[in-house]
């Protein structure tokens, strides 16, 4: 003999069906904010994350600290502006934020995983863009507070110098978060080559040779024009955004942080495109 349940529908693990779609066949329902949870908790589970955010901490802090213990009034760096004396450790920061955002995209390719986020987003530009929000979040959290602690450690070494600042002080809180604002749109470029190259050393060198090199090389150039594009080179901009004074030949803030934007809008629009396009 038979018995037929009264009601709810029957789980094929023996439990019931839960959720808002509960005896309708479809126990859970896609969400952008359960697709945002989904890859704030593939970020933080991986082993990569971890190290690379703590060592672009230590490394900014580091190097801030030492700039404000080996720091005498009326050296050669007088002239320097306080955030970025203090913050020069931003550019190895910067790396290690850059490979970190190459490898939440490129790095699910590297491992297959890719296929099984995907899978459970068929839309797929909704996995992008949650990467992307979530990995801007984090870099900038981070950054931000780095950087605000460091700069608060290393002046109390510059007490009584001539580079004694107060983070209340003109320009100085606008040029941390500028600081923070830059380093994390250029990772977000990184994030983008990631998704683009879909290869872990394909995309650090691609962002090496474009990002870090190229500006260089293209200085040696004796034109004014190569000068003026330049500015609003990724690295280059986000310089201009994490100085409390305006920078002699630099792009203005507002200039520097459009073109940042650009940049990352490229970046990710590019991944996007091929995304839609381009099989797994």
């Amino acid at each position: 003999m038979t018995t037929t349940p009264t009601t709810g529908t029957p789980s094929t693990t023996g439990f019931p069906a839960t959720g808002p779609g509960a005896g309708r066949g479809t126990p859970y329902r896609l969400t952008p904010a359960r697709v945002l949870r989904s890859e704030w908790h593939k970020l933080w589970s991986l082993r990569s994350t971890w190290v690379t955010v703590l060592s672009a901490a230590v490394l900014v802090s580091a190097v801030g600290l030492t700039m404000g213990a080996t720091y005498t009034s009326g050296g050669g760096d007088a002239d320097i502006d306080t955030v970025v004396l203090v913050l020069y450790g931003t550019m190895l920061s910067q790396i290690c934020l850059a490979v970190l955002g190459i490898l939440v995209t490129a790095g699910e390719y590297a491992t297959g995983m890719i296929r099984a986020s995907l899978t459970a987003v068929p839309r797929r530009l909704p996995v992008l863009w949650a990467k992307a929000a979530v990995f801007a979040a984090t870099g900038f959290a981070v950054s931000f507070v780095t950087a605000v602690i460091t700069f608060l450690a290393a002046q109390t070494l510059l007490s009584g110098t001539d580079q004694e600042a107060s983070l209340t002080g003109p320009g100085v809180l606008t040029a941390v978060a500028g600081n923070s604002a830059g380093v994390t749109l250029i990772s977000l470029v990184a994030l983008g080559l990631g998704a683009l190259l879909r290869s872990v050393p394909g995309a650090i060198g691609a962002y090496v040779g474009g990002v870090l090199i190229v500006p260089e090389i293209l200085t040696m150039l004796p034109y004014d024009t190569v000068f003026t594009v330049i500015k609003y080179f990724p690295t280059q901009a986000a310089g201009a955004l994490g100085s409390a004074t305006p920078l002699t030949g630099a792009a203005s803030p507002g200039g520097a942080l459009l073109a940042l934007c650009l940049w990352a809008a490229a970046s990710l629009g590019s991944a996007a495109l091929l995304l839609k396009r381009r099989d797994v």
